[in-house]
């Protein structure tokens, strides 16, 4: 999220920590996609990366022909610009916006390593979402990441929901020191929401994730947390 008082990169940046990456959704209306990238990217300015997420929404040659258009405010990539499912179409989507600059994101809504081979063999993905929820464990995960870098394609966790940035900041921790040894290609998403629930919650400092420095996954959530929320029994739902 950016703010309309903001003006140019050195000010959002300064306004927001240090942060050089930012996110926007897309696919409804392409007359109001137009309007808010041509608005955000006037904010962030032009050295700040501006990632696209249409959800799913689009066909395939909708997705070609939208991100044609908005290649003019120099999107860094489209995030699930079809169903999930679709690797062949996701393989075309990546080849017609290849000479545009724009790299394809997905993989948050992969369930296992065998659909991840396949987008990375299909050169269907150039930035690998792995979903620390979605997909069965932490061994599948390490073994999509490993895939990950036999096929040259970052990992950028997806992240935002309920635990998943307490998660993600392991894997991408491990990415960096076991697995691939690189930074400078990589992010791992953030959202300030809900990490009050947690244990050992996510800490940003300089737009960067602080490693945690307790023991386990930091999945652990407190206990008033449960106590409220669980349902049907929790004080959240008897109450309204």
């Amino acid at each position: 999220v950016v703010s309309t008082q903001s003006t140019g990169s050195s000010g959002i940046n300064a306004e927001y920590g240090g942060w050089t990456a930012f996110k926007m959704k897309v696919g409804v209306s392409q007359e109001d996609d137009m309007r808010r990238a041509a608005l955000i990217r006037s904010l962030i300015g032009p050295n700040n990366k501006l990632m696209m997420d249409a959800n799913q929404i689009w066909d395939v040659k909708d997705a070609v022909t939208r991100m044609k258009q908005l290649k003019v405010y120099d999107p860094y990539w489209i995030e699930e610009p079809t169903s999930p499912d679709d690797v062949d179409g996701h393989a075309q989507i990546s080849q017609a916006l290849r000479e545009h600059g724009i790299g394809v994101a997905t993989g948050e809504m992969c369930q296992n390593r065998v659909m991840f081979k396949q987008f990375l063999k299909l050169h269907a993905m150039q930035f690998c979402q792995i979903d620390s929820c979605r997909i069965g464990g932490v061994s599948e995960v390490l073994a999509i990441m490993v895939l990950a870098r036999k096929f040259g394609v970052p990992v950028v966790p997806h992240a935002g929901g309920v635990g998943l940035c307490e998660l993600v900041r392991h894997y991408s921790m491990i990415d960096y020191v076991l697995i691939s040894g690189k930074i400078d290609d990589r992010m791992c998403e953030y959202a300030e929401h809900l990490h009050e629930h947690f244990t050992d919650p996510a800490v940003i400092r300089n737009a960067r994730y602080v490693l945690p420095d307790q023991p386990g996954f930091s999945c652990e959530m407190r206990d008033d947390a449960i106590e409220c929320y669980q349902f049907p029994k929790g004080s959240y739902w008897k109450t309204s």
